[in-house]
This record gives C-alpha cells, structure tokens and sequence, in this order.
C-alpha cells in the first residue's frame, strides 16, 4: 500500500491516516458550504413573527401612550345620496402602524410597530387610552403593543358594532 502514496510527498503527508485525516477534512468543509449556500433562509415576516411570539411569552409589561396611528390611504367611491337615503358610513380605520412611548427606569422610549399583518387585531383601536407594552428586560428597546396570543391595546366601541361585537372586543 506504500508504493502507492507518491515519494515526492513530505515525509509527514505520506501516512495515510493523514491522508484519509485531510479528504474526511475537505469532505466536511463541502458539506458545510454547501450547507450554508442552500438552506432556507427565514423570510422578514417570519423573524418578525418569531419576534412578537417571543416577547409575548417572556416579555415584561409596562404602561405606554399612543403618541400617532397611521394609515393608509383608502379611497372609496363616491356614493349617490339622490338614490339612496341613508349612505352607509364608514367603520373606523384599520392602522397600518402604531406610535407609541413608554418609560423604564427613567429612560422614555419612542417605538413604532408594523401593525399590516395583524390588522384584524387592532381594528377599532382607541387612542385615548393608556395601553400596555411587553418589552425584553435585556433590551428595553425591543417592544411590541400587540401580538397574534397578546394586546395591550385597547379597543373601542361603535355605533354600528352588536352587543356581542362590543363584548369581544372588551
């Protein structure tokens, strides 16, 4: 088996458990590149995701202010009052993004959360009212007023909402 291994090697590569150490070697560091090159990547609404879940589970509560709510902009047509006596009004707008403050150990803290995915949660949102914020105790910075298993906000009543809708919004 020697006489197979080329003499022109230094001494110290002609061994063959070195050899069979450098190609298990290369072997491993193939498999880890290419590893690395085709996995999937989590998309930014995923992280986000994991996020909210994240600080819902393990995130302490303080006491927070809406400072603004944005929304985008909805055009709806324009209605024919001539044809019908009572127009239908608008429910209230859905948010796109929420604005909030909130204070810890002295420092106030001006946040903003993407609110698009979770627009079935903060519909009918009340801005009048303290609301509460979960944030990670080792960094106060990273916060959110709402999540998919959490709120902290609260949410009003309408004229047009039942009395169950008001209930389940309570």
């Amino acid at each position: 088996m020697f006489s197979l291994i080329p003499t022109h090697l230094p001494l110290a590569l002609r061994s063959p458990r070195v050899l069979i150490a450098i190609g298990a070697t290369t072997a491993a560091a193939i498999g880890v590149a290419s590893y690395a090159l085709t996995r999937r990547r989590p998309s930014a609404e995923e992280i986000e995701r994991e996020r909210r879940e994240l600080l819902a589970r393990v995130g302490r509560i303080t006491d927070g202010t809406i400072m603004d709510t944005m929304v985008a902009e909805v055009r709806q047509p324009a209605l024919d009052l001539a044809d019908d006596p009572e127009p239908v009004r608008p429910g209230p707008l859905t948010p796109d993004m929420i604005v909030y403050v909130y204070r810890i150990a002295g420092v106030t803290y001006e946040c903003a959360q993407d609110v698009t995915m979770l627009a079935d949660l903060v519909h009918g949102i009340r801005t009048d009212l303290p609301i509460q914020v979960r944030y990670a105790p080792q960094n106060p910075a990273n916060s959110i007023v709402v999540a998919e298993t959490w709120s902290g906000l609260r949410l009003g009543t309408y004229p047009n909402q039942t009395e169950v809708e008001r209930h389940d919004a309570i």
